[in-house]
């Protein structure tokens, strides 16, 4: 074999050296491929007891567990020789146009994970044409958030409290600001057991322990962002010495019934979803009470444990109201691969929690952009895989759910 000395010429086509990024912000987004990257990013970067408030869940965590495994157990069946030259990820939720299949889903003390908080989930949602939604546990006020997405869609989440005429002042102030959607969430008669947030002492305003300064103390960015930044409370409700747990269990009121929800509907000009639903029965009910959508979701895992599991939900709860209002998912999703299983289940659109709050952890704004490019990134890819070029031509065959839990049959 005969040897040469390369000459330059030919070497420079084949060695391209990466242009250096001076921002350490942008390198650690850059080189975060899957939102699990964002986690990792964001517990290096977060103090414990506000990573775990958003990664935890109730009891044994046994809900969030399989969630995740059942996302995890599907296995896709693509059509070759389509087509996929442009994909549309847009679809009409709740009588708008969204970009994506998904938005933000409310969650609460955000300003403790990153000091932007919700101004950097509903100005990234705004960006991306997706909707944010604003919990009532949230951080920055109902007026904050819209004056930070002006133009893009925010919907409004409400618990129901024990004072009424405090929910519904809520409820107004959301309309005047021009929210198209209320949100309400029917999980909580209770506040679920998070055992992390007891274990670390989660309050508002937050307990600061010796152990507490001392995992912080190595984090300076969200130490001095939390130090120089306006006090920590939750934006629509009065100061609170406590854990959340205790507070919600103070001001939510387990009384709430179906009556409750019609009474609900009839105060508010826009769309109502509601969040929450966990059986077909309920599902069916809130159809026939003249909602517009139900979110199957046992809140992140956060409320009742072992609860069921809105993914193997969905084709019975779509079988069943799919023509009558729309069917919404969350908990558990990690991935735009998660997105398109859901949708070609039969969900109508997808909610994130966690997956956003990784982001901005990992990196305020930036950091939730990058979530939401890196969720269109696989829903397109996943798409073009599978064959399809819109999320209509999604159907039921394009998954199977490879079975892991199954009733026992009785004896």
């Amino acid at each position: 074999m005969k040897r040469q000395l390369p000459k330059r010429h030919d070497l420079a086509p084949l060695l391209k050296f990466k242009k250096p990024t001076l921002s350490p912000k942008e390198r650690r987004l850059a080189a975060a491929l899957t939102v699990e990257d964002l986690r990792r990013i964001a517990k290096r970067r977060t103090p414990k007891p506000a990573f775990d408030y958003t990664d935890g869940a109730a009891d044994g965590e046994v809900s969030l567990a399989r969630a995740r495994e059942a996302f995890g157990d599907v296995e896709f069946n693509p059509a070759v020789l389509r087509d996929v030259s442009r994909v549309d990820t847009s679809r009409e939720v709740l009588g708008r146009q969204v970009a994506l299949p998904f938005g933000i889903a409310p969650t609460g003390f955000t300003r403790m994970m990153q000091a932007e908080g919700e101004i950097a989930g509903a100005s990234a949602a705004g960006a991306a044409g997706i909707p944010f939604t604003l919990s009532t546990m949230g951080t920055t006020s109902i007026e904050e958030v819209a004056g930070a997405n002006p133009e893009g869609r925010n919907w409004f989440q409400l618990y129901m409290w024990k004072d009424r005429d405090r929910s519904m002042a809520l409820v107004d102030r959301a309309a005047k600001a021009g929210y198209d959607t209320l949100v309400v969430t029917v999980d909580v008669p209770v506040a679920g057991a998070r055992l992390r947030d007891v274990r670390n002492g989660m309050t508002i305003p937050p307990t600061l322990s010796a152990r507490t300064v001392a995992n912080a103390i190595p984090r300076p960015a969200w130490w001095i962002n939390f130090l120089t930044t306006e006090p920590l409370a939750f934006a629509s409700l009065d100061s609170w010495s406590g854990t959340v747990a205790d507070l919600l269990d103070t001001m939510f009121d387990p009384t709430v019934t179906y009556e409750d929800l019609a009474w609900i509907r009839d105060q508010w000009p826009g769309k109502v979803s509601v969040k929450g639903v966990q059986t077909v029965a309920d599902a069916r009910r809130l159809a026939e009470a003249g909602v517009d959508a139900v979110v199957l979701s046992n809140h992140g895992g956060r409320q009742l444990d072992r609860a069921p599991v809105p993914f193997h939900l969905l084709p019975q709860v779509v079988a069943a109201v799919g023509d009558d209002l729309e069917v919404h998912l969350d908990t558990g999703i990690m991935s735009g691969q998660d997105i398109v299983a859901a949708l070609a289940h039969g969900a109508h659109f997808t909610l994130i929690g966690r997956a956003y709050l990784y982001g901005l952890m990992a990196g305020g704004r930036d950091g939730v952009d990058r979530t939401i490019d890196i969720l269109r990134g696989q829903i397109e890819r996943t798409m073009r895989l599978l064959g399809v070029a819109t999320l209509d031509e999604l159907e039921p065959g394009h998954v199977t759910q490879l079975q892991r839990l199954a009733p026992r049959a009785l004896q």
